[in-house]
Order: C-alpha cells, then sequence, then structure tokens
C-alpha cells in the first residue's frame, strides 16, 4: 500500500468510523499498515478537534448529542474576539452585494450584526442558524444552500448545493475554518462539509477568512482553500513578522482586531 500521509490517514480512519461506528488500533494498523503508536497520536489529534472519542485500544464515534453538546461550547467558546473580527468583517460589506457566510459560529457572529444593520443584500449560507438570523430583516435577501442537514449541527454539507452556486455570482465569501497554516491553508474536520465550502470558494470573487487566535497553526482533516485562493484575514493573533511576510508574498492581506473585552 502507498505511504499516507497524516491527514489522508485521519480521513480514512474517520470515513471507517461512520461506517461501523467504532475502531481498534490494531485493525487499523493492518489496514492502514502504519505502526500503532503513529495511530495512537492520530486518535488523540482527533479527539482533540472532536471527531471522536478514544476507548481502550480503539476510539469510537462521537454520538449526535455529544456533536450537538460541542458544536454549542464551539459556538461559546473565544465569543469577544468572534464577536470582534465579525465587527470587521461587517465594514467590509457594502450595499448591492452578494455575499456567502458558511456555517461557522464566526459567521453567526456577522449575521447578528448584519441582522442590526440598513444594508441592502443577499446572503448566501451553508447555515440554517445564519438563515433564520436574517430571514426577517426586510433588505436582505437570504438564499439557503440545499444539502444534507449535518448531525446534531446546523449546517449543510455534501454536493446538493453546489448547482445552486453555479447560479449566482458572489462577490465574497466570509469563512471560518478549524485550522488555518501557510501551507495547508484553510481546514475542516468534515470531508464531506469541505467539499460544500470547496464550491462556495471557486464561485467567490473574494475570500475572507474569519480566525480567532486558536485556529492559527493548525490543520485539520482537509483543506478547503489554499493560501492561493484567501484574500483577506481578520484575525485576533498577533502574528510573528515571518508569517506576516509570507502572507505578503501570496497578496493575502490581514487585517489584526483586539477582543470586544479589551476595548
Amino acid at each position: 500500500m502507498k505511504k499516507m500521509f497524516a491527514l489522508e490517514r485521519r480521513q480514512a480512519i474517520l470515513e471507517k468510523l461512520k461506517i461501523q461506528n467504532r475502531v481498534t488500533i490494531k485493525e487499523l494498523s493492518e489496514e492502514i499498515q502504519v505502526s500503532e503508536a503513529t495511530l495512537r497520536t492520530d486518535l488523540s489529534k482527533m479527539e482533540e478537534d472532536g471527531l471522536l472519542q478514544r476507548t481502550h485500544g480503539g476510539a469510537v464515534l462521537i454520538n449526535p448529542l455529544e456533536i450537538e453538546t460541542s458544536f454549542s461550547s464551539r459556538e461559546k467558546r473565544n465569543k469577544d474576539e468572534k464577536l470582534a473580527i465579525a465587527i470587521e468583517a461587517s465594514k467590509h460589506i457594502s450595499n448591492g452585494q452578494c455575499i456567502m457566510l458558511d456555517a461557522s459560529s464566526t459567521a453567526l457572529e456577522l449575521a447578528r450584526i448584519l441582522r442590526d444593520t440598513s444594508l441592502r443584500i443577499t446572503v448566501v449560507t451553508s447555515g440554517i442558524n445564519t438563515a433564520l438570523e436574517l430571514n426577517d430583516h426586510p433588505d436582505i435577501t437570504v438564499i439557503l444552500l440545499g444539502g444534507i442537514v449535518k448531525r446534531g449541527s446546523y449546517s449543510l454539507e455534501g454536493s446538493l448545493g453546489i448547482n445552486i452556486l453555479k447560479q449566482i455570482h458572489i462577490d465574497i465569501m466570509f469563512t471560518s475554518a478549524n485550522g488555518f497554516s501557510f501551507e495547508t491553508g484553510l481546514t475542516d474536520f468534515s470531508v464531506y462539509e469541505v467539499e460544500l465550502k470547496k464550491a462556495m470558494v471557486h464561485s467567490s470573487n473574494k475570500v475572507v477568512a474569519l480566525l480567532d487566535h486558536t485556529k492559527i497553526h493548525k490543520q485539520s482533516i482537509a483543506s478547503f482553500a489554499s493560501t492561493d485562493q484567501i484574500d483577506l484575514i481578520i484575525t485576533d493573533y498577533i502574528a510573528n513578522d515571518e508569517l506576516i511576510r509570507k502572507l505578503g508574498k501570496v497578496d493575502i492581506d490581514v487585517f489584526f482586531v483586539s477582543s470586544t473585552k479589551e476595548n
């Protein structure tokens, strides 16, 4: 078998878990042909990302209730930073634009800000909660992409919404991610959601990444946007000169914000 990279191994583990709900390190070692020590590292990292729960000798898929709790806790985590990022993001939106919001908790914060403005815009989104936040605004047209509702979450995933994207002109996409690094770009832990987010990026004239400090220098299962597809990063992370230089070389602008708690 061809040697697999870490992200490929973790994607294979996730696919196997989705089929049979539990795996053992021994069977994974035989199937993927890597050491048990390497697989223990993989499973620990995936547990940190909320993808599975470690057991003695293996792992199990997190049940839907636990996933929902995990999503709710992620929404509450770093809320001040996400709000500051969303406030800055709102300054980049003008009347008459068609924007895209993903299903992230940071994009949801942006939707809450837009709800209280007088902007006349169209919002395309894969987030159910995001669509509901904006639905009653008299001057915002909301387009909810089709797809499969992700268990225990409030997002749509899969390829059903891709045909809609082919018919819409998107000025700016605002997206978050489970992680960002210069080498892998924007990454997320759901391979099915990534499929839709890739199409969202491809359909957008400009991509703005909304990243709190916990997302920087982190990578997850699969990439949905490479660094050369990102136009702007809005973050509270104080980047070192080396990262700023590397981002500048690929024409990525960076806006730094302070959390609302600090202001």
